[in-house]
């Protein structure tokens, strides 16, 4: 597995297959042909199907400025290896003098058909829950301490000091923030509004709401503004892991040493399923983007509240079993509906998760690893019109909806 530095990416939303990946690879083939003086992309699968919507036209051109861009989308071309495919052609004088196929795999990760040029070196040896199970059991050592023997622990800590400064800062930006969010669905921002819902019977139960809900709402519509917020695995579940992490540090009066902690075993989890199976919505359905951010907070929380190793990894597979089959319907493309709902709906299962395998101990057969691979192959099953199309769902429902076309100013039914 790879360091926990390419998990964690802080930069702009709303999507990091669609903008982060694509303009990663942009600015690597800007700087292989300076002489080119014309660059042609080419969009395929979900990122010609969505990329209006997530922005990924307007990142590429951002980022050739100031040469030359024309963008082709074409969702015509079966995507064989990643439906997050781009072509990248280079021009010089009309003559065409280089060419690269990338694939966008989710989380901002790239990979460049043909070369290892531009591969990650994985440092994690152990690819597996299982396996590092048993490893720190061996050592009598924990999640955290297995992290920070891996990637060093004042560097990894210093970096992770870095996400979690900029998770809070997009939480405090975010339960601040109003107006409308960007795009045709002209969606209120309601993070702000959420946080400030109290009312004099408020039960402890109605804070948890509330202030969960607040949390994950603020970091979600910030990505859906383009706002900098941190992939957690990817951009279009960024809420949950800093809703459930804010919250505990709020109500458990952790320090931000410890939530670095927590911070840490979440990413170790999200790694797990980056390797073994996959954080891209376009490949899997929301199920591994939602469904995997849900497993890292939940473990994360369970660490926090000092469960066990068995009960931390039952954690996480609580709230993956319970996303399986998941969709990826945004409609009109955007991160927005069923997207940012999703978000403050997973981080309160986040906190569920945990404390279910508090209470329940050690009553379950099914491993972690064995959902993740469980979760790998509903994903691939999933039609098409699941996996971040826009096609099929929510986002085809809304789009017939005779109301909506009114609005967008449509005269008939589609």
């Amino acid at each position: 597995m790879q360091s926990l530095k390419e998990l964690f990416k802080i930069g702009n939303g709303p999507s990091s297959s669609h903008t982060m990946g694509p303009k990663r690879a942009a600015l690597m083939f800007k700087e292989k042909n300076l002489n080119a003086d014309k660059f042609k992309v080419k969009l395929y699968g979900s990122l010609a199907l969505t990329g209006k919507g997530h922005l990924t036209d307007y990142i590429i051109l951002e980022t050739l400025k100031p040469v030359e861009t024309e963008i082709e989308f074409d969702s015509t071309l079966e995507c064989e290896v990643h439906p997050n495919t781009l072509d990248i052609i280079a021009y010089e004088n009309d003559k065409e003098i280089d060419k690269m196929r990338v694939y966008s795999v989710g989380g901002g990760t790239i990979k460049v058909e043909g070369t290892d040029d531009y591969e990650i070196q994985e440092i994690y040896k152990l690819n597996t829950f299982d396996e590092i199970k048993a490893y720190c059991n061996k050592k009598n050592i924990n999640l955290y301490d297995y992290v920070c023997e891996v990637e060093g622990k004042e560097e990894i800590t210093r970096y992770l000091k870095e996400v979690w400064n900029a998770m809070q800062e997009a939480i405090n930006r975010g339960i601040n923030a109003q107006g409308i969010i960007p795009g045709r669905l002209k969606l209120t921002r309601k993070a702000k509004s959420i946080y400030g819902f109290v009312q004099d019977n408020e039960t402890p139960e109605m804070r948890k709401c509330r202030l969960l809900n607040s949390f994950a709402y603020a970091v979600s519509e910030e990505n859906a503004s383009g706002g900098v917020i941190v992939t957690a695995p990817t951009c279009g579940a960024c809420g949950v892991l800093p809703a459930v992490l804010y919250y505990m540090k709020l109500e458990n009066n952790y320090t931000d040493e410890k939530i670095i902690e927590g911070l840490a075993v979440a990413g170790l989890i999200g790694n797990i399923v980056k390797k073994n199976a996959s954080i891209s919505g376009a490949e899997c359905g929301c199920q591994a983007e939602i469904g995997t951010a849900c497993s890292m907070a939940a473990a994360a929380a369970a660490f926090l509240l000092g469960l066990d190793l068995d009960r931390i990894e039952n954690s996480a597979e609580v709230a993956m079993e319970h996303h399986l089959g998941l969709t990826c319907d945004p409609v009109f493309g955007y991160v927005q509906i069923p997207c940012i709902e999703r978000n403050a709906v997973a981080a309160s299962r986040a906190i569920d998760a945990a404390y279910l395998s508090m209470f329940l101990g050690q009553h379950k057969s099914i491993p972690f690893d064995m959902v993740v691979e469980t979760m790998y192959e509903t994903g691939k099953d999933l039609h098409s019109h699941y996996r971040e199309t826009s096609e099929g769902g929510l986002a085809k429902k809304y789009c017939r909806n005779k109301y909506y076309n009114k609005e967008m100013n449509q005269t008939k039914i589609l």
